[in-house]
């Protein structure tokens, strides 16, 4: 593992309380995962709020779900954490 791989690993196990196994398991569980499947995508997303210990919305969810199956996925950050803020 580099340098910056452990810093990031790291930082999510300190600042954020997650687990870096259950990143791992994540990781792994959807290496061939169909995005294109609600059913898959809606599974991901309850997973990734459980192991962060962040609440989601239904709608929230919806929102994420809906982007991810249309492909329509913001590539900046900002963007990005504009769909799990308020």
């Amino acid at each position: 593992m580099s340098n910056f791989q452990k810093n990031i690993f790291d930082h999510l196990q300190n600042k954020a309380n997650i687990n870096p196994d259950d990143v791992y398991k994540v990781a792994d569980s959807v290496k061939n995962a169909d995005f294109t499947d609600e059913k898959v995508v809606r599974r991901l997303v309850k997973q990734l709020a459980y192991i962060a210990n962040k609440p989601v919305s239904k709608q929230k969810e919806d929102k994420i779900v809906e982007a991810i199956i249309k492909q329509n996925i913001p590539l900046d950050m900002n963007t990005l954490g504009k769909y799990f803020k308020g």
